[in-house]
Parts: structure tokens; C-alpha cells; sequence
């Protein structure tokens, strides 16, 4: 790891090893957004079609 300095801003360099690591952690951590079902989602986007219908 090598610390670098420009525009008195600090900036790190990391193998591309580590730095895929780190991503896959970081990955592992989020929570995944909800996926509706077929059903689920026609349902889902009539309610925004006729939200977005009654503001006009």
C-alpha cells in the first residue's frame, strides 16, 4: 500500500489483488433490493401508472 499526496488531498494505491478483496467484502455487506414477483410487479406499476396518471 502507498500513500500518495496531490492537492493536499491523500490518495491510497493498493494492489489490484487487495482492491478486489476489499470490493467483495464491501459486496458481501450490502443488502440486496427486494425483487417482486411477476405478479408483484404488475400489481407495483398499475399503483405508479395510475398515480402518475392522476397528477396530469
Amino acid at each position: 500500500m502507498t500513500q500518495i499526496v496531490i492537492d493536499k488531498k491523500k490518495y491510497v494505491l493498493l494492489p489490484e489483488k487487495d482492491y478486489k478483496t476489499l470490493q467483495r467484502k464491501a459486496a458481501l455487506k450490502m443488502k440486496t433490493e427486494k425483487t417482486f414477483s411477476l405478479a408483484e410487479a404488475r400489481v407495483h406499476s398499475k399503483k405508479l401508472i395510475r398515480k402518475w396518471a392522476g397528477e396530469k
